[in-house]
């Protein structure tokens, strides 16, 4: 059977697994993974290994700061810093403004915080708001959760494009940077402004459902929650912007490339949020670490989805596939950003999930990187972009959204997807712009 058609049969397969059969994402990969390798050709003794090195290699680079975001994340929501900077916000717009400040809310919440966490964190909030200024409900709530999902798809260190960042050899200051210049308008365009149009779908909270904020007394300050909360993006970006400023081989140089390594940035972080979000609002340390060994378990699945994207990808590697691939898509006369944006959409729309649409894809088109010379921090992006289209029946974010605020099936589709989907296409639209100015 051709390379190519074998590669066809195993993303059918993967889409029919995970969407049809609801078999969990890494037995997915996995299963795929195996039989694909076999079915091209690759000695069944050396299978094994292929499998192993590509979950090694892919979680080598990506356990430390997927696990320490979840534990940032965590004690950001526990200690109630997601709160202070939720209320200092509102408070600080006021109701004409609120569509903005609910959009800076889930921006900010989102970028330390997983997309679920997130979500979760933000309806009471949302309602509460809803309730206290008689704004309609997804004028409030459309800005808050297309923030969510553009730090999702788009900014390390959410897990996605911080594994696309390692599988490019992107630098992931750089791609930051671009992420929030992409972020910006698509943000805007996908939450105030589109809330306006949707404003007239009626939407309300389920019975039941309550905000229960903690304490006013016992908030941490807006400046410290806020620090805090944007300490990894902040590190990031300034070793980004000073790391030109110095020499290779220079002393400053070294310590600027150790500062700017993720790994590193997340551990200092958490180190600073253990003080300022715990040891410094009376926690005991053995509380604080309590906090965190709960949100191991909170991540431990998208960790087995990426290892599992891990060694499909390594089988397409070592066969020979990855480079076919790579040779047939460059005969495309189409921009690279746009293939790997569409065939991260056609995957999404089949799988649902914006995480396995994103590493699925990056196996596809990574000689459009390595051999192709496409800009990788811009491929991260498109790629990101990608992954957020086209949400439906099959994405968990899709019932999520419908469920908590009461809506239709069709009112659904005319708000929640198209939202998802004016960032997917927005956010595209900016890398593209970006790749013609850098």
């Amino acid at each position: 059977m051709p390379s190519l058609l074998v590669l066809a049969v195993a993303i059918a397969a993967l889409v029919v697994l995970i969407a049809w059969a609801k078999v969990h994402p890494f037995l997915a990969f996995f299963l795929v993974a195996a039989t694909a390798a076999l079915a091209l050709g690759m000695p069944l003794d050396k299978v094994p290994n292929a499998l192993r090195k590509g979950i090694g290699d892919t979680l080598g680079s990506l356990a430390v700061v997927i696990v320490t975001g979840a534990m940032l994340g965590k004690l950001v929501v526990e200690s109630g810093a997601a709160q202070r900077v939720a209320d200092t916000l509102v408070a600080g717009f006021g109701a004409g403004r609120m569509a903005w400040a609910m959009a800076l809310t889930g921006f900010i919440v989102g970028i330390p915080l997983f997309y679920g966490v997130g979500f979760v964190l933000m309806v009471p909030i949302i309602f509460a708001v809803v309730g206290r200024y008689r704004l309609p409900p997804l004028v409030v709530a459309l800005p808050a959760l297309a923030a969510l999902s553009v730090a999702h798809g788009l900014l390390p260190p959410h897990p996605a494009p911080t594994a696309l960042v390692a599988t490019f050899r992107a630098d992931i200051g750089k791609t930051l940077l671009y992420g929030m210049l992409v972020a910006v308008p698509a943000l805007v365009l996908a939450g105030p402004v589109f809330a306006r149009v949707v404003a007239g779908v009626p939407a309300r909270p389920p019975a039941g459902l309550q905000a229960s904020p903690l304490p006013e007394s016992s908030l941490p300050g807006a400046v410290v929650s806020m620090a805090t909360a944007l300490l990894p993006a902040g590190l990031l970006l300034a070793t980004a912007a000073t790391g030109g400023l110095t020499a290779a081989d220079s002393a400053a140089g070294a310590i600027i490339r150790f500062l700017a390594d993720p790994d590193v940035v997340m551990i200092v972080t958490l180190l600073v949020a253990t003080v300022t979000l715990g040891l410094s609002r009376g926690r005991s340390l053995p509380s604080v670490m309590g906090t965190y060994a709960a949100a191991i378990g909170d991540v431990a699945s998208i960790l087995l989805v990426i290892a599992g994207s891990g060694a499909f990808k390594e089988v397409l590697v070592q066969s020979g596939v990855n480079g076919r691939i790579g040779q047939a898509l460059q005969w495309l006369a189409v921009d690279p950003l746009i293939v790997a944006w569409t065939v991260t959409a056609a995957v999404r729309a089949g799988v649902g999930s914006a995480t396995v649409a994103g590493l699925t894809a990056a196996g596809l088109v990574e000689p459009l990187v390595t051999e192709g010379g496409a800009n990788p921090e811009l491929m991260v992006l498109a790629i990101g972009a990608g992954s957020l289209a086209f949400s439906h029946v099959n994405d968990a974010g899709f019932w999520l959204f419908k469920e908590y605020f009461d809506l239709g099936l069709a009112d659904t589709f005319k708000s929640w997807t198209v939202m998802e989907t004016i960032v997917s296409v927005v956010g595209l639209a900016g890398v593209l712009v970006l790749a013609r100015l850098i």
